[in-house]
Order: structure tokens, then C-alpha cells, then sequence
């Protein structure tokens, strides 16, 4: 009888399924580009940024990648959106690292127009997704005299989830540096960006499964979600998660939860050889926390300020795990 529940158990988690999201927080490779703001980020700059300060960041990222969602899923993540990367050179160096690179791990990025030269990208478990077709969406904001505000891309990639065909978005829309007040137009504006590709999608495709994953740099009850979620088409899962004691990020002791994860309706229903939701979570382990000092219990992050502590980031991942129903 032991053996018959335990043999179950084992089934269930070989049939979960893990998707995620890291805002990985500057994983800037060590070289200046004279192209972008990223001096900040080079052995000169005033972070003092080093090789080994670097591979001791990649490895911890992919220690932590490598975890999200194993006390249920028996395997590592099958999508994995991050943001905050400089390139496509720190992604490989990040797929490669010790904790992940047994893993047949590909990706998809492309370089966005961000001053800082910050992109997205979506890590992927070869062995259950293939990619179909990708591109970058680009979200064009202006400035009250006219210039152009460069942010990042927002990353689609179509492709088939053990064979589902599904309609993945990573993004890292503008962020609250000047105030939400005057910024949220620009969070709109991202969030109308998006809305208006997935109607060009469902022009074509009936119903299509969507993934829309990100650093909202909004919460889910704000206007720009409420905007995206209006069509009827989404379910947020992590409106459950946010409390005044949990969240993905901390600033000035107060939690919140930008980091979210987006499905559509299909993923509530059950058909054979598809996938359904199963739970969301924060991904908030003790080893990701600060554990001493004012800011015990928030995200460990690389720097505070200019002073290294040698962290992860200052966002914990989130994540959602779908059941393949065979």
C-alpha cells in the first residue's frame, strides 16, 4: 500500500512541469561596451566589477535556477524567462555553469534597445520545448519633447511545450526609477504593446495558450495588468501570493510582487495530452534571503548600493508548474 502511494507520488511530480521567471539584477559581463550605460559593470567602474565577482554571481544564479520548484517537479525547470542580462554571452556562460550545464538547456535572446543594454530571454529544457518562431516586440514610448524613451524589447517566442503548441512573452517593462506616477504611462503603453501582438495572434489561432511571464514593475492589481488582463483571455495566479509579509522584491521594507506569471484560460481546463495548471509560488528558500541586518529576510542581493555583498539578486524567482494530463 506504502509502495502503490509512493509510486503515485513519483508519477505526479514526473507529470509537473516548472516555468519560471528571475529578474537576474545586472548580470553584466566584464567588459565595457561603449555602446551602453555599462560602466558601472567594468574592473574600472566604481562596483569594481570582477571576473571572479561574475562567475561567483553565474554560478549562484544557476544554483538557484536549478532549484525552483523541485520539492514538486521532479525535473529542473522547462522554461526559465529572466531579465536583466547584458547579452547572449552571459545567458551561455549562465546555461553552462556548474549546477545547470548537465542540463540540454537552449535559449532565445535578443539584444534590445535599452541604454543600459539590459535584455530578456527564455532559458529552455531542449528535451520538452521547441522553439517554432521568435522576435523581439519592440514598445515604443516618447517623451513629453518628443525623444524616444529605449526600453526593453518585449521577447515572443512561439513554440510546442511536450508537443502543446504555446505563446511565450518575457518581459521587463519600464521601471518606477522617476516615481510610479510618472511612469505609468510608460507601463501602459508596454502592456497595450503586448495586448495588441496577442490580438494579432488570435486573428490566425482559435483560443491559443498563452505564457505571458515578467518584471511587470507593477503589481497585479495595477491599471497596466488590469489593462492586460481585461480581455478575459488571462488568469493571474500570483494575485494569491502577495501579502504584506511575502513577495518577489523588497524596497524600503515593503514587499511586492512586479514578478508574475500570466496563463490563459485553456491551462484551467482538463484535455488528454495537454497541460493544466497546478499551483503558483514565490520561489523564496532561506539560501535566497538576507540573513542578518536591517533587511533580514529580503532578497540577498549582489551590491547594496556600491558596497558587494556578493548575493543572488534583489528579486526572488516566481514560478507555476502545469500537469501534462496523458
Amino acid at each position: 500500500m506504502i509502495f502503490s502511494f509512493l509510486k503515485k507520488k513519483k508519477i505526479e511530480k514526473e507529470r509537473l512541469f516548472t516555468i519560471g521567471f528571475y529578474n537576474l539584477e545586472n548580470l553584466f559581463d566584464t567588459i565595457d561596451d561603449p555602446d551602453t550605460l555599462d560602466d558601472d559593470f567594468t574592473p574600472e567602474g566604481p562596483k569594481k566589477w570582477s571576473m571572479k565577482r561574475y562567475k561567483r554571481k553565474v554560478y549562484k544564479l544557476a544554483k538557484a535556477i536549478s532549484e525552483v520548484g523541485d520539492t514538486s517537479a521532479k525535473n529542473p525547470p522547462v522554461l526559465m524567462g529572466v531579465a536583466e542580462v547584458e547579452n547572449k554571452e552571459v545567458v551561455e556562460d549562465l546555461i553552462k555553469a556548474d549546477p545547470l550545464r548537465r542540463i540540454d538547456y537552449g535559449y532565445v535572446h535578443y539584444d534590445s534597445p535599452d541604454e543600459r543594454g539590459i535584455d530578456t530571454a527564455l532559458i529552455y529544457h531542449k528535451e520538452n520545448f521547441q522553439e517554432i518562431y521568435s522576435e523581439p516586440i519592440t514598445v515604443l514610448i516618447y517623451e513629453k519633447d518628443g525623444t524616444r524613451d529605449t526600453t526593453r524589447d518585449i521577447l515572443y517566442v512561439h513554440g510546442k511545450l511536450n508537443g502543446e503548441e504555446v505563446h511565450v512573452f518575457v518581459n521587463h517593462w519600464p521601471s518606477r526609477r522617476d516615481g510610479n506616477e510618472e511612469t505609468i504611462e510608460k507601463r501602459i503603453t508596454a502592456a497595450e504593446t503586448l495586448r495588441r501582438y496577442m490580438l494579432k495572434i488570435e486573428e490566425e489561432i482559435s483560443n491559443p495558450n498563452y505564457i505571458i511571464m515578467g518584471d511587470f514593475n507593477d503589481g497585479p492589481e495595477s491599471e497596466s495588468m488590469q489593462l492586460l488582463m481585461s480581455s478575459g483571455a488571462l488568469y493571474n495566479p500570483m494575485e494569491k501570493l502577495i501579502t504584506p509579509e511575502r513577495g518577489s522584491a523588497n524596497y524600503k521594507r515593503k514587499w511586492s510582487l512586479f514578478d508574475q506569471i500570466l496563463v490563459s484560460h485553456n491551462f484551467l481546463n482538463y484535455e488528454k495530452n495537454t497541460h493544466s495548471f497546478a499551483h503558483a509560488n514565490i520561489f523564496d528558500q532561506k539560501f535566497l534571503k538576507e540573513f542578518k541586518g536591517k533587511h533580514i529576510g529580503s532578497p540577498y542581493r549582489t551590491y547594496v548600493g556600491r558596497k558587494y555583498i556578493g548575493g543572488y539578486s534583489d528579486h526572488f524567482p516566481v514560478y507555476i508548474q502545469l500537469k501534462y494530463n496523458s
